[in-house]
Protein backbone atom coordinates (compact mmCIF):
# COMPACT_ATOMS: atom_id res chain seq x y z
CA UNK A 1 0.00 0.00 0.00
CA UNK A 2 1.55 3.13 -1.00
CA UNK A 3 0.92 6.63 0.90
CA UNK A 4 -2.15 7.84 -1.27
CA UNK A 5 -3.78 4.20 -0.38
CA UNK A 6 -3.13 4.49 3.11
CA UNK A 7 -4.74 8.46 2.63
CA UNK A 8 -7.65 7.11 0.94
CA UNK A 9 -8.03 4.10 3.34
CA UNK A 10 -7.92 6.90 6.34
CA UNK A 11 -10.17 9.52 4.96
CA UNK A 12 -13.08 6.36 4.12
CA UNK A 13 -12.94 5.23 7.98
CA UNK A 14 -12.71 8.42 9.43
CA UNK A 15 -15.25 10.29 7.84
CA UNK A 16 -19.24 9.39 7.62
CA UNK A 17 -20.25 12.57 5.83
CA UNK A 18 -18.89 13.86 2.79
CA UNK A 19 -19.29 17.54 1.65
CA UNK A 20 -19.72 17.52 -1.94
CA UNK A 21 -18.61 21.00 -4.27
CA UNK A 22 -20.83 20.80 -7.48
CA UNK A 23 -22.96 18.36 -6.51
CA UNK A 24 -25.72 18.08 -9.08
CA UNK A 25 -29.42 16.93 -9.90
CA UNK A 26 -28.87 15.19 -13.06
CA UNK A 27 -28.75 11.88 -12.29
CA UNK A 28 -26.59 11.11 -15.50
CA UNK A 29 -23.44 13.48 -14.25
CA UNK A 30 -20.55 11.97 -12.02
CA UNK A 31 -21.32 14.52 -9.62
CA UNK A 32 -24.72 13.07 -8.99
CA UNK A 33 -24.11 9.03 -8.93
CA UNK A 34 -20.25 9.55 -6.74
CA UNK A 35 -22.73 10.94 -3.84
CA UNK A 36 -25.48 8.83 -4.77
CA UNK A 37 -23.37 5.75 -4.47
CA UNK A 38 -21.73 6.85 -1.40
CA UNK A 39 -25.01 7.79 0.09
CA UNK A 40 -26.41 4.33 -0.26
CA UNK A 41 -23.06 3.21 1.46
CA UNK A 42 -23.93 4.74 4.81
CA UNK A 43 -22.12 7.96 4.00
CA UNK A 44 -24.08 11.37 4.86
CA UNK A 45 -24.18 14.05 1.86
CA UNK A 46 -23.83 17.53 1.99
CA UNK A 47 -24.62 19.55 -1.31
CA UNK A 48 -23.01 22.58 -2.25
CA UNK A 49 -24.04 24.36 -5.44
CA UNK A 50 -25.24 27.59 -5.64
CA UNK A 51 -28.34 26.48 -8.93
CA UNK A 52 -29.93 23.53 -6.35
CA UNK A 53 -32.35 23.57 -3.86
CA UNK A 54 -32.24 19.82 -2.83
CA UNK A 55 -29.63 16.62 -4.12
CA UNK A 56 -30.55 13.39 -3.08
CA UNK A 57 -32.89 14.37 -0.56
CA UNK A 58 -30.86 16.63 1.48
CA UNK A 59 -31.36 20.54 1.53
CA UNK A 60 -28.22 21.90 -0.94
CA UNK A 61 -25.86 25.32 0.58
CA UNK A 62 -24.68 27.33 -1.79
CA UNK A 63 -21.26 28.16 -0.61
CA UNK A 64 -18.55 26.02 2.13
CA UNK A 65 -19.35 28.72 4.60
CA UNK A 66 -22.98 28.22 4.41
CA UNK A 67 -23.32 24.68 5.87
CA UNK A 68 -24.37 24.94 9.42
CA UNK A 69 -22.25 22.31 10.78
CA UNK A 70 -18.15 21.57 11.40
CA UNK A 71 -17.27 20.35 7.76
CA UNK A 72 -14.82 17.50 8.04
CA UNK A 73 -14.17 16.14 4.56
CA UNK A 74 -14.70 18.30 1.21
CA UNK A 75 -15.07 16.28 -2.36
CA UNK A 76 -14.68 18.69 -5.22
CA UNK A 77 -16.81 17.94 -8.44
CA UNK A 78 -15.35 21.47 -10.00
CA UNK A 79 -13.17 22.00 -12.78
CA UNK A 80 -9.08 22.07 -11.51
CA UNK A 81 -8.86 25.99 -11.86
CA UNK A 82 -11.64 26.37 -9.70
CA UNK A 83 -10.19 24.17 -7.39
CA UNK A 84 -7.49 26.33 -5.16
CA UNK A 85 -10.56 28.64 -4.10
CA UNK A 86 -12.40 25.71 -3.14
CA UNK A 87 -9.67 24.70 -0.51
CA UNK A 88 -8.82 28.01 0.64
CA UNK A 89 -12.81 27.87 1.45
CA UNK A 90 -12.55 24.25 2.75
CA UNK A 91 -9.47 25.40 5.04
CA UNK A 92 -11.51 28.74 6.35
CA UNK A 93 -14.83 26.18 6.72
CA UNK A 94 -12.43 23.70 9.14
CA UNK A 95 -12.37 21.32 6.82
CA UNK A 96 -9.54 18.33 7.73
CA UNK A 97 -9.63 16.59 5.01
CA UNK A 98 -10.30 17.63 0.55
CA UNK A 99 -10.61 15.30 -2.07
CA UNK A 100 -10.72 16.06 -5.92
CA UNK A 101 -12.28 13.43 -7.90
CA UNK A 102 -11.24 11.57 -11.00
CA UNK A 103 -9.95 13.70 -13.90
CA UNK A 104 -9.39 17.20 -10.94
CA UNK A 105 -5.46 17.92 -9.97
CA UNK A 106 -4.23 21.30 -8.58
CA UNK A 107 -1.14 21.64 -7.64
CA UNK A 108 -2.07 25.04 -6.27
CA UNK A 109 -4.90 23.62 -4.43
CA UNK A 110 -2.99 20.44 -3.05
CA UNK A 111 -0.49 23.18 -1.32
CA UNK A 112 -2.78 25.09 0.15
CA UNK A 113 -4.52 22.08 1.73
CA UNK A 114 -1.12 20.57 2.52
CA UNK A 115 0.16 23.89 4.15
CA UNK A 116 -3.40 23.71 6.27
CA UNK A 117 -2.79 20.06 7.70
CA UNK A 118 -5.05 18.60 5.60
CA UNK A 119 -5.61 14.92 4.12
CA UNK A 120 -5.36 15.09 0.33
CA UNK A 121 -6.30 12.95 -2.72
CA UNK A 122 -6.49 14.15 -5.96
CA UNK A 123 -7.63 12.55 -9.49
CA UNK A 124 -9.20 9.61 -8.36
CA UNK A 125 -13.41 8.59 -7.65
CA UNK A 126 -14.54 7.78 -3.95
CA UNK A 127 -16.48 4.98 -5.82
CA UNK A 128 -13.70 3.43 -7.86
CA UNK A 129 -11.56 3.67 -4.08
CA UNK A 130 -14.47 2.54 -2.10
CA UNK A 131 -14.97 -0.51 -3.98
CA UNK A 132 -11.48 -1.39 -4.32
CA UNK A 133 -10.82 -1.16 -0.92
CA UNK A 134 -14.40 -2.83 0.54
CA UNK A 135 -14.97 0.01 3.36
CA UNK A 136 -18.37 0.92 4.06
CA UNK A 137 -19.31 4.04 5.99
CA UNK A 138 -18.09 3.87 10.04
CA UNK A 139 -21.88 5.06 11.86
Amino acid sequence: MDDTDAIVERILVTYDTITVVGASATPEKAAHSVPAHMQQHGWRIIPVNPHACEILGEPVYRTLADVPEQVGLVDVFRPPQRTPEIARQAVAAGATALWLQLGVASKEARDIARMAGLLYIEDRCLIIEQRRLGIGAQR
